[in-house]
């Protein structure tokens, strides 16, 4: 998709838009010409990347709130749509991970991720339903390889993204007479985020992980940009309920990447 003049001047939304995979679709979209509103709990981090995005071009604004915290994300979604107008694109892709064996994480910490990553897409997508322009509109979560393939170390994960897959598949369902398409995206490890520094427990680990995958190369932030731009586009107009394996084969090899040499030596 080189000819992205189709998103001048639309609105997008972007939850957990200040760092990682998530600013990185902030800024292609502001590259694309759109109007970008991101959110992230983080008052300085949100400070940030509307900075960065304005050295792109005009027209962004950024709103500090905890997807897990309704009132602020209502808050948020109807900041960004008095600004800037009806909404096009809604991204929810905040989330939280960490690497334990099923055994040793706490009833909290398996309730934090699924309250930032299943409770939270659910808030941005709720929230965002008035603000939306229909028809037309698109809301793509950003998922995970967990929410399909069990994982060891990944159970709150898992749990999390397997509901996320079908928030994204229910609201296809309810909205799409709407003229609301909800589509999801499953990225791969992708090499230019914080996450990888924390998930390989050495560089001959790291490598042999992208020997082995099919693409034959660790994923960028522009690979998760350009899929979220397709299912916004009118590429996709027909397609809905989807989860997309943005992952370079990831998902195509038995297992997938084990998170198991991570985890500490069971006791």
């Amino acid at each position: 998709m080189k000819d992205l003049s189709e998103f001048k001047g639309k609105n997008v939304f972007v939850a957990g838009g200040t760092s990682g995979i998530n600013l990185g679709i902030a800024e292609q979209f502001a590259q694309a010409g759109a109007n970008v509103a991101v959110m992230s709990r983080n008052p300085e981090r949100v400070e940030d990347a509307v900075k960065a995005l304005l050295e792109i071009s005009e027209g962004h604004l950024g709103f500090a709130a905890d997807v897990r915290d309704r009132e602020s994300v209502d808050k948020a979604l109807a900041g960004a749509a008095e600004a800037l107008g009806p909404l096009d694109i809604v991204v929810s892709g905040a989330a939280g991970n960490f690497v334990v064996d099923a055994a040793s994480i706490s009833a909290n910490g398996f309730k934090t991720v699924v309250d930032i990553d299943l409770i939270g897409t659910f808030n941005v997508f709720h929230a965002s339903r008035p603000y939306l322009r229909t028809p037309g509109a698109s809301l793509i979560a950003i998922s995970a390889p967990q929410g399909t393939h069990p994982q060891v170390g990944q159970i709150h994960v898992c749990a999390a993204k397997a509901g996320v897959n079908m928030v994204v598949k229910c609201l296809a369902l309810e909205w799409g007479p709407l003229g609301i398409r909800v589509n999801g995206i499953s990225p791969g490890l992708i090499g230019d985020t914080e996450g990888r520094k924390r998930l390989f427990p050495s560089a001959e680990a790291e490598q042999t992980f992208i020997t082995n995958l099919p693409i034959g190369r660790m994923g960028q932030k522009r690979d998760i940009a350009n899929a979220t731009m397709y299912l916004s586009s009118e590429f996709s107009s027909f397609v809905t309920g989807v989860i997309l394996d943005c992952d370079g084969g990831l998902a195509l090899e038995e297992g997938g990447y084990t998170f198991r040499d991570a985890l500490p030596p069971a006791k």
